[in-house]
């Protein structure tokens, strides 16, 4: 599982932020701080896109649908430029005379352009990192092609010019990156990952050229032809240049991990508080596994020993007996977007017979991962941009790959088996992801829609997991809630081994003996987890602290009120603030003082 793709990200490694005002900014009169504040973020806003088309289309602003970024350095210094005098003129706005919705955004602002200024100029995440540049590219083309924001036709012409571009931004990519920078494993993925750049147009551009008139069609085939030449030339690039010099350390090291840690999730939590709660609830929902197995063990023949205080061997074999059971039902190799459509229609009605939350009008589109996205997460919600939310989200999932073998499969489906697949679909959709960024669309500040807090998003899907099944989603199925427990399981994992791995100098071999026993995941799982924390530094800690945030406000807010806590009002009130990180969120809804 993976955030919903929904950040706007600049060519030089930060955050496009669009902090337009909220409802609740000005419940007076709005201040001289509180104007001067809207003010940059206008200015902000037209100039982030105009650095970035590629992030523009993605958010919903269709002026620069034609253009293409400049990763360039003069471009990355014109961002950089940019970052800096918005830094400048933001710290001059004094913060104390802002609302308090204001006084979030404000954090949120100033945290995204520190950010990106430390990413550029200390990290430079741009020399080295080739997949940004992999998502710019892709992201050009199916940003245009992938939802019916306008007629197709003009879609197409958008794409032409964007075609005619990427020649331009392959070479600059090229350029930029410094071969002997570069991790292995961000190179491998990477060489991997740009041939799917010609599906984008085989599957979702040439289809449609009967479109455009003839003339057109002539410039769109030249287009393409020229586009081909140039991601073959790049390929050639990256398999005999890129990846024979990749040879940097892909671990970040304690004071970069702790500088984007504090980046990523905006918490007061340190990477050893994290990871002492993490610890200690690895032990609880083993416990609780362990509870739930000898549910689903009762009276089957041949099942382990089920005594109440069981050594650890006892408590191993119990929970991986019943984890056995649920992973003999799973889906055929063929079958996971049908079987995901199913499970998510179930949460779905589910949802609404309980009254847990307000649901969307229109469903989720299950779809297979695009091409050029696939090797890093299995799934994820691609929720559209928030300036025109009216349109499609998609919650996407990787297939097997052609070249695995049978072996290789059943690992697989065994970890995604139909109990799992189900969870899953709680998670990124209903009411997951999907429903938290139609919630979060629906406030009106921009800035917050498109700086989304990771730990608050993803926190909110593994918290929407763990809800249903307290108010009896598959009550009498303890195999599903089985199912449920390892998944978060591997959440709170995933926080131990991005600081182990990153910090701590954790081998593969011992995260795949801490993953596959101790968490209990397939093989399969556990090696793809291994490229995944390669390839990302704090993103696999956003699920386990936005978990906690959420359940420590849901508590708070039940001390609070009491007897009159109704938990649909509950959920509709802690997401009607956007995305904010779960402090923020926490501050506004129980009108705490905002830190």
């Amino acid at each position: 599982m993976k955030t919903s793709r929904r950040r706007v990200v600049l060519a030089l490694g930060s955050t496009v932020l669009v902090p337009l005002m909220g409802a609740d900014a000005f419940a007076q009169t709005p201040s001289r701080a509180d104007r001067a504040f809207e003010a940059l973020g206008r200015r902000w806003l037209d100039r982030s896109m105009r650095l970035s088309p590629v992030s523009a289309t993605g958010a919903g602003d269709h002026r620069f649908d034609r253009e293409i970024d400049d990763v360039s350095a003069a471009g990355r210094a014109a961002g950089l430029r940019f970052a800096h005098d918005t830094l400048r003129q933001l710290e001059a706005i004094d913060k104390s005379q802002l609302s308090r919705a204001n006084q979030v955004d404000y954090a949120i602002l100033g945290n995204s352009l520190r950010a990106g200024i430390w990413q550029t100029e200390t990290w430079q995440t741009w020399a080295w990192n080739p997949l940004g540049y992999q998502g710019l590219a892709g992201g050009a083309l199916y940003s245009l092609m992938a939802r019916e924001f306008a007629p197709l036709s003009q879609r197409l012409e958008s794409a032409i010019y964007r075609l005619e571009r990427m020649p331009r931004l392959l070479a600059q990519t090229r350029e930029a990156l410094v071969p002997a920078r570069v991790p292995v494993p961000h190179a491998a993925t990477y060489a991997a990952q740009n041939p799917g750049l010609k599906s984008i147009v085989t599957g979702m551009i040439e289809p449609h050229k009967g479109e455009l008139s003839a003339s057109k069609q002539r410039r769109l085939e030249r287009a393409i032809e020229a586009f081909n030449t140039a991601v073959d030339e790049h390929q050639a690039w990256i398999t005999e240049t890129l990846v024979p010099a990749a040879q940097a350390d892909f671990r970040a090291g304690a004071e970069t991990f702790d500088t984007q840690l504090g980046y990523t999730l905006l918490s007061n939590l340190s990477r050893a508080e994290i990871r002492n709660r993490a610890e200690a609830a690895v032990i609880s929902v083993r416990q609780e596994m362990y509870q739930v197995s000898k549910q689903a063990l009762a009276g089957r023949p041949g099942a382990p020993a089920t005594p109440d205080n069981p050594t650890a061997e006892q408590q191993q074999a119990v929970i991986r007996a019943a984890l056995d059971i649920a992973a003999a039902e799973r889906p055929a190799r063929d079958h996971l977007v049908e079987d995901a459509t199913a499970a998510t229609e179930e949460a779905r009605r589910f949802v609404i017979e309980k009254d847990l939350i307000t649901l969307p009008e229109g469903p989720v589109r299950v779809i297979l991962m695009p091409e050029f996205q696939r090797g890093v997460a299995v799934a994820y919600c691609d929720s559209p941009g928030p300036l025109e939310r009216h349109l499609e989200t998609f919650y996407a999932i990787s297939p097997i790959p052609d070249d695995w073998s049978e072996e290789q499969s059943t690992s697989f489906l065994r970890e995604y088996n139909s109990r799992a697949i189900l969870d899953i679909g709680v998670h990124e959709a209903m009411p997951g992801h999907y429903v938290q960024i139609f919630h979060s669309n629906r406030y009106p500040s921009t800035l917050r829609a498109v700086l989304g807090s990771g730990s608050f998003i993803e926190g909110w899907a593994v918290y929407a997991e763990e809800m249903m099944c307290e108010e009896g989603f598959r009550a009498n199925d303890p195999l599903y809630r089985l199912s449920q427990l390892k998944v978060q399981l591997r959440t709170i994992t995933n926080a131990i081994i991005d600081q182990a791995i990153h910090v701590d100098g954790m081998t593969q071999e011992e995260m795949m003996t801490f993953l596959t026993q101790t968490a209990f995941q397939e093989e399969r799982e556990a090696a793809g987890k291994w490229r995944r924390a390669q390839l990302s530094v704090t993103q696999l800690s956003t699920y386990f602290v936005g978990f906690q945030e959420h359940l420590e406000t849901r508590t708070a807010a039940r001390e609070r009120q009491g007897a009159a806590f109704n938990l649909k009002a509950y959920h509709d009130g802690v997401l009607a603030f956007g995305s904010p990180p779960g402090r923020f969120a926490r501050q506004l809804l129980l009108d705490e003082p905002i830190q």
